[in-house]
């Protein structure tokens, strides 16, 4: 029913073309964007390019572009379709060039709409005058999320520059990459939108060692500068249950064909095991390093397969996801559809033999007899600057350790 919904939107989309005259472009230049959400408004930026007849976008998130080639017209309508996460706008194109409409995600068995409008020729993200600020929050700050059922402690990393502040938080169940915003008198503000998920975060600055009142959605957060701040071993987080020393698993992949790690392509190789989804955005980034990786290792003895945990059990939508995700990143390895969901515990009842399952991705690593030798929880992306580059240092030595064993 929501497919046939959507089909007939664009349908009518696309006989509003027959009677409207728009061109079909958007106005070259630097964009902003602003997604109403509950917790309140988060702004991004993005950049419109005009390549012959047909527009690209670009989303801006601090150093991260994200590319978006996939954008329609249909008269004075506009369809953007994200080329990750399952979602996508549909816009009206108003007379002075803006744009009004919706974001549509796709959630498995329902869809959520958030009301989206975009102006051209506006680079500001948060404030078009921002005050100047009061305090510098660069460095890196011991940071306390508190949701009123839990108390999660997370490691922040901050670069201000003026008024123009970029940065991240690390978690033990991965990060929230690519953050931008403003400094503005003694107030932080920050936000991300990558086609999937849109996050913004607020403080107030109360000096340069604390930040108070902090808001993320409906949870509320503190920091405190501590340039010692670190999170737990991620490989100490999940484990094997006693009395088991291997991985057991047969699922489909994307073609319908069972695969398991009994399969001679496994036998006396050092195996990865990404457990995954296509909607998890520390995924994304943990895949755009495995391709490489295994463009590297592969050729050593090295195998990687994913695990996907989609939104919905049905096989075909799935495939169409992981599908997408697959082309957008050339990915040489096996995705296996399992078909169970990220909730109520699905990933440990297809996996029993893990204990402690607790965050997307997991990575398992395995050794050439066939024996789980590490477990690594979450994942520190490019977004994370020097958290992402000891991550790889120390996940490439493991697997030299590995090759080299007899």
């Amino acid at each position: 029913m929501i497919r046939k919904v959507t089909g007939i939107l664009l349908a009518i989309l696309i006989l509003a073309a027959g009677t409207s005259q728009a061109q079909h472009k958007l106005q070259a230049g630097v964009w902003r964007g602003v997604l109403k959400m509950p917790a309140g408004e988060v702004p991004f930026n993005f950049e419109v390019k005009n390549t012959g007849s047909k527009p690209e976008i670009a989303i801006i998130n601090g150093a991260e572009r994200f590319r978006v080639p996939d954008i329609k017209f249909y008269g004075d309508s506009v369809v953007i379709t994200m080329p990750l996460f399952d979602s996508e706008f549909h816009l009206k194109q108003e007379k002075n060039g803006s744009l009004n409409g919706k974001w549509v995600r796709h959630l498995g068995l329902s869809n959520a709409y958030i009301d989206f409008s975009a102006t051209p020729n506006t680079t500001y993200r948060f404030l078009k005058v921002p005050a100047k600020a009061a305090f510098n929050v660069s460095g890196r700050w011991s940071a306390v999320f508190d949701s009123g059922s839990k108390r999660d402690t997370t490691v922040g990393e901050f670069k201000q520059t003026g008024n123009e502040l970029t940065g991240t938080f690390l978690t033990t169940t991965g990060d929230y990459r690519y953050l931008e915003g403003t400094v503005s008198g003694d107030k932080l503000y920050l936000s991300c939108f990558d086609g999937g998920h849109a996050f913004l975060f607020t403080a107030t600055i109360s000096n340069n060692q604390t930040l108070i009142n902090g808001k993320f959605g409906s949870d509320s957060w503190t920091a405190v500068k501590n340039a010692n701040a670190k999170l737990p071993d991620a490989y100490s987080l999940t484990s094997l249950k006693p009395g088991n020393k291997k991985l057991a698993f047969s699922f489909k992949d994307v073609n319908g064909k069972n695969v398991s790690l009994t399969d001679a392509r496994f036998k006396n190789k050092v195996v990865i095991v990404q457990v995954m989804g296509s909607w998890c955005p520390n995924c994304m980034d943990e895949t755009a390093y495995l391709v490489n990786y295994y463009k590297k290792y592969h050729p050593k003895g090295v195998e990687v397969v994913g695990l996907a945990y989609e939104r919905t059990t049905n096989f075909a939508q799935s495939k169409r996801t992981l599908t997408q995700l697959k082309n957008r990143f050339n990915i040489p390895y096996p995705l296996l559809i399992t078909g169970y969901t990220p909730s109520k515990g699905d990933p440990a009842k297809s996996l029993p033999m893990l204990a402690n399952f607790v965050a997307f991705p997991t990575t398992i690593i395995i050794n050439k007899k066939g024996e789980v030798s590490k477990i690594h929880t979450g994942y520190s992306g490019p977004g994370t600057g020097q958290h992402y580059t000891a991550f790889v240092k120390e996940f490439e030595k493991l697997t030299d350790n590995l090759l080299a064993e007899r």
